[in-house]
């Protein structure tokens, strides 16, 4: 078993815990173990056993942090150490470790040690176990003068010298140590972690981007009215926010948003928004104008009366251009049917002839049962031919 990857591990305290059962002692080495979240951790028991115990006289050990109907689980079995737990003795059988990869902050928690034998029931654990916390990294900045932010990879935990620290500037690699040096107002992004742990890397800090600003319920407002100004912006650490009117050296408030009740002509102009934290500064401005409401209601007045006016003209027009389009009738209005042109071809008496049988002249002048038609038409057809016939003596 290698110690401690890159010494990323500090013992807090060092007091021995030591459970006598029938002349069986188990003594951890530390009680207490703060790790960096990512890093490899080792816990280390030693074992004193009766006189005669050979190592076949031990038939389990394993570290456990939980209990199932009052039995140890063994860690090895649980899925959320899967793969990342390894165990064992050395070869005298006395000391035993416990070594946890990748290590979480869900992984802190109480390890115990426990041991059974070849004889039934005989079993020891070692009580109190060793309390482990595991620790995140953030980034803590410092102003070291005007221009100049100092950047330090720091943990709760206290690490050994021993301990390789690499810094990351927008999401590519910078350079190592401990701490770094840039520039006050930049708005580049610088995490770190240890090495070899990068997938827990520390939260980036970085300044104040753009803020974005705005007034609701507008920016253009009715003396009286009430309007709220809202300033936000991504920043890590957060940002705090402060609100100035164009050419005044005073803030006229801070926070978020800020609230103009009872607005007039003397709040309208250019107010800025600045927001700050230990990384820089950056700011946005907003107008604010003052409109009257006497004159946005006349012209709404106006608007309105014109559109009615001009749709009443637009009917009327439509109306006077249908009318002339229109024929004039001389007679009562007819069917449609009626004044249909019937084709030459149908009238059955398109010709007339006088018959010699006086007879037929009695009905030689009967018209076709025809609907009416125009008088033009029908003169036109009944009279398109005629035959006059002598009548012999």
């Amino acid at each position: 078993m290698s110690p401690s990857a890159g010494g990323l591990v500090v013992f807090l305290l060092s007091v021995q815990v030591i459970q006598s059962q029938d002349g069986w002692r188990v003594k951890y080495r530390q009680t207490d173990v703060c790790a960096a979240k990512g890093s490899e951790v080792d816990i280390i028991c030693d074992i004193t056993h009766p006189p005669g115990i050979r190592p076949s006289d031990i038939k389990d050990r394993f570290w456990f942090t939980k209990e199932k109907d009052g039995e140890p689980v063994d860690l090895r079995t649980d899925s959320e150490y899967s793969g990342r737990v390894t165990y064992g003795c050395y070869s005298d059988w006395k000391t035993c470790y416990l070594t946890i990869r990748d290590v979480r902050e869900s992984d802190s928690a109480e390890y115990k040690f426990t041991l059974r034998t070849n004889k039934p029931g005989e079993k020891y654990t070692g009580s109190p176990g060793v309390t482990l916390s595991v620790k995140g990294f953030q980034v803590q900045v410092r102003r070291s003068d005007s221009t100049w932010l100092e950047l330090t990879c720091h943990s709760s935990c206290v690490l050994s010298d021993r301990a390789e620290y690499v810094w990351y500037k927008n999401e590519k690699y910078f350079k190592g140590g401990s701490s770094l040096s840039v520039s006050s107002g930049s708005t580049d992004r610088y995490s770190c972690y240890l090495r070899g742990s990068y997938d827990h890397r520390s939260p980036a800090v970085y300044g104040p981007q753009r803020p974005s600003v705005s007034a609701s319920p507008s920016a253009e407002m009715l003396e009286g009215d009430s309007v709220n100004l809202t300033c936000s912006t991504d920043a890590n650490p957060a940002a705090n926010y402060t609100w100035y009117k164009e050419h005044e050296d005073s803030p006229r408030a801070s926070g978020q948003i800020f609230t103009i009740t009872d607005f007039t002509a003397e709040h309208s102009g250019n107010y800025y928004c600045e927001a700050q934290n230990e990384m820089g500064r950056s700011n946005s401005t907003l107008r604010l104008i003052t409109s009257s409401g006497a004159s946005n209601g006349w012209i709404a007045a106006f608007a309105s009366t014109s559109a009615i006016f001009l749709v009443i003209i637009m009917i009327l027009a439509v109306l006077m251009i249908r009318r002339k389009k229109s024929p004039p009738s001389s007679r009562p209005a007819e069917r449609p049917e009626n004044n249909a042109q019937i084709p030459p071809a149908e009238p059955c008496y398109a010709t007339v002839s006088f018959s010699r049988n006086q007879e037929d002249l009695l009905y030689s002048n009967v018209s076709p049962t025809r609907p009416p038609r125009r008088k033009e038409e029908v003169e036109e057809v009944l009279y398109s031919r005629v035959n006059f016939v002598r009548v012999s003596q």
